[in-house]
């Protein structure tokens, strides 16, 4: 439900509470401030699980594509694995030897750098 709705809501409720006092005297007084105090009891409920679910969803979205701790260390362990075999076949396949082996850990060092960033900026 929508804020305004509620504060609409709201508005009726207590003005509907005042004309009961009204026409039913100040002897049903407690009851009339015992129902009013009820409403507002779970209008804070339902702003309270309001609040909670956006911090939910704000963290969630917050910590989404984060890279753990883990997976860092699973990247940069795959990261110098294949590092070996690809810098020796580029070291073989392309001349000079050594533009081979910068363009490929080149490459490496920018999917760490990449996923580096990514954490970063979310």
């Amino acid at each position: 439900m929508s804020e305004y709705l509620r504060r609409e809501e709201t508005r009726r409720d207590i003005e509907a509470a005042l004309a009961a006092r009204r026409e039913l005297g100040p002897e049903y007084q407690e009851s009339i401030a015992a129902g009013l105090a009820e409403r507002v009891e779970q209008l804070a409920a339902i702003r309270t699980a309001d609040l909670r679910n956006e911090a939910q969803i704000r963290e969630r979205e917050a910590n989404e594509g984060q890279l753990t701790r883990n997976q860092r260390l699973a990247l940069a362990i795959v990261s110098l694995g294949t590092g070996v075999p690809i810098t020796a076949i580029a070291a073989l396949q392309v001349e000079p030897g050594l533009l081979g082996v910068l363009v490929s850990w080149a490459g490496i060092v920018g999917v760490n750098v990449a996923a580096g960033w990514r954490r970063k900026d979310r």
